[in-house]
């Protein structure tokens, strides 16, 4: 058996990865819609033969062919019951082709789905599932981890808690970034790289998705911010489709050029990935054998540099603003929800919002496409209110229709135009809309959406990049008392605020005794809660409300109130008094209400406020 590889890591020798097997695995006939972690149970054999193919080319380590065998990616395939085999066999095939001559990575990759604070997957969820290949590859008997190709460092940091829980075999951190050096999200060299030394790792890397060109000047920049070993598995360029195959464009010599100009800015660790044929690997084997000896003079190099950090202090809740305001002084607020206009006209929901302003109401609630439809931008629409009228608007923002670039603007841009309260919501799908066909983002849930505003307010953006002067949002969120499953809405209730959510706003409450029992549930998490209040037009209102409107739960008592008054005509007072009836229950356990004006019209407003003290 070869040293252990922490030896060998510790005398500075320049130590040669293996390249792209996926690459290799689809210039054999294994298409890329089939699931290439399988071809460890269908194909052993081949899988072997590449292995030895690299080995042979003079790579030092080789990596199992388990990078997306997790529980997530491999369901999506309906292999969910076979991660322990498809892992053992990888560790397995790769022991066997590296016999006693070479060492063996675990290759883990992301899981493939968004983990919190960006996606409902906990961070204990992600560790469970890294851990289920994790305990197979080690069984196999794998010399080190590579966790490799991870855009999100929060779930990058689950990975190696998985590897640490139950060994302590080396690790490699590997993230991918753009042709500016960043990840996905923004963050540079200077900012991930020292979260990334702070790990229990005993390498950091980049790998993937670009060349050896971009890889080296971040590269660079690595090395200004750590001391431990770095490692570089760049792609054979970017990848280019030609007759229908993909092919990557880099030779083995100009991936040898660029290996001996990595080895000089400080790595140590030398790889390909997508496009890295043996072929590239023994011609960076042949080109770098002459600079071993470099090594132990860029060990001498100070590094470890302290990262930079901003001395931001977020906008006290109270000053956000007057509806913060209230709610933080213990007033009893009120807000009423008005729909956007399917026209270019804001003539007159402009005016309905002066006609509430003068009565006093705080603030009016706007939805952002609701039911999928397509109107006005509440967006715009709240900054020509604020502009206009002076309340203060409370735009809906929802995730179905924006990308997280999309987002960041966004609400850089309301927050800048005077806009300082809003509600978060993951939006209804387009299906349920009035264009179908129309596709949805979803890039994340509502519980992201809040982490995401919650660094704004705190002076990052999504990528931990200073913004300078942080935003002071009041954030939102909306709460379902009558939930179906109550308790994955409780616990959504609770990510939300540990989010950084202030206040809630539920769906319409006409049950009474769930919203109670809601606020039981919530209490260790309580944030103000504004009650749903929806005034009921007509039996056939509430029939609609109690069976097409997502989240409404209209109990049969009331249901059979309003049939009973329909038949007697008098079906809109009656929901008018079924409103107040709401209002005078729910007051003593709420902070404020949210009033729907159906369909736009004011006067069941009007006559719901009533009930409260003239004083407000």
């Amino acid at each position: 058996m070869p040293a252990p590889f922490r030896e060998l890591l510790a005398s500075g020798r320049l130590i040669l990865f293996d390249g792209g097997l996926g690459t290799m695995l689809y210039s054999k006939g294994v298409f890329l819609n089939t699931n290439f972690d399988l071809v460890n149970l269908q194909s052993p054999q081949l899988v072997q033969e590449l292995h030895e193919l690299y080995l042979e080319a003079g790579a030092d380590v080789i990596e199992t062919n388990t990078f997306g065998a997790n529980p997530y990616k491999l369901k999506a395939h309906g292999l969910e019951e076979q991660v322990h085999a498809i892992n053992l066999a990888g560790a397995q095939i790769a022991r066997q082709a590296a016999g006693e001559q070479a060492y063996v990575a675990g290759s883990i990759g992301p899981l493939g789905i968004k983990i919190e604070p960006l996606g409902p997957t906990s961070y204990t969820e992600a560790q469970t599932a890294f851990e289920a290949q994790v305990l197979p590859l080690l069984e196999g008997g794998v010399d080190l981890f590579v966790v490799e190709t991870f855009t999100n460092l929060d779930e990058l940091v689950q990975a190696v808690a998985a590897i640490r829980k139950h060994s302590d075999l080396p690790i490699l951190a590997s993230v991918t970034v753009d042709d500016d050096g960043n990840t996905i999200y923004g963050t540079p060299p200077e900012r991930f790289t020292p979260r990334l030394d702070a790990l229990d790792v005993d390498m950091l890397g980049l790998n993937c998705s670009v060349g050896p060109k971009p890889m080296l000047d971040a590269i660079m920049q690595m090395s200004e911010w750590t001391d431990k070993p770095l490692a570089a598995q760049p792609n054979a360029g970017h990848p280019r489709i030609y007759q229908d195959r993909t092919i990557y464009l880099c030779s083995p010599e100009y991936m040898a050029s660029y290996a001996r100009k990595l080895i000089k800015a400080g790595v140590q660790i030398l790889g390909g990935c997508c496009g890295t044929t043996p072929e590239h690997i023994r011609e960076i084997a042949r080109s770098v054998k002459a600079l071993q000896p470099m090594r132990a003079l860029l060990d001498a190099k100070p590094k470890s540099k302290p990262a930079p950090e901003l001395n931001i202090t977020p906008v006290p809740v109270a000053e956000k603003s007057r509806l913060a305001a209230g709610i933080q002084a213990g007033r009893f607020v009120v807000s009423v929800e008005l729909t956007p206009p399917k026209g270019c006209d804001p003539t007159a929901i402009l005016d309905k919002a002066r006609e509430l302003h003068a009565r006093g109401v705080d603030a009016i609630n706007l939805p952002d496409g609701p039911r999928a439809s397509a109107r006005m931008s509440n967006q715009i629409l709240s900054v020509l209110m604020h502009q206009q009228v002076g309340i203060e608007p409370i735009p809906h923002y929802c995730c179905r229709d924006r990308n997280l670039l999309g987002m960041q603007s966004d609400l850089l841009g309301l927050y800048t135009a005077g806009i300082h309260n809003i509600l978060l919501i993951t939006g209804d799908p387009p299906k349920l809309g009035d264009y179908p066909d129309a596709t949805a983002v979803f890039d994340v849930d509502a519980i992201g959406l809040t982490n995401m505003v919650n660094g704004l307010n705190h002076g990052y953006d999504l990528g931990n990049n200073p913004i300078g002067k942080p935003t002071g949002y009041f954030i939102g969120v909306g709460a379902n008392p009558c939930a179906v499953d109550l308790q994955r809405e409780i616990r959504r209730f609770y990510y939300k605020v540990e989010a950084g959510a202030e206040y809630a706003i539920t769906q319409p409450v006409f049950d009474v005794e769930a919203l109670l029992h809601f606020l039981e549930q919530i209490e260790s998490h309580k944030i103000p809660v504004l009650a749903g209040i929806w005034p009921l037009a007509s039996y056939r209102n509430a029939e609609f409300m109690n069976n097409e409107v997502p989240g409404v739960v209209i109990p049969d008592a009331i249901m059979q109130r309003m049939c009973a008054a329909d038949a007697d005509g008098r079906a809109k007072e009656e929901g008018i008094l079924i409103a107040q009836e709401m209002v005078q229950i729910l007051r003593p356990h709420v902070q404020g209400i949210q009033i729907s004006a159906p369909f736009g019209r004011l006067d069941p407003v009007f006559e719901v406020l009533s009930v409260l003290p003239a004083t407000k």
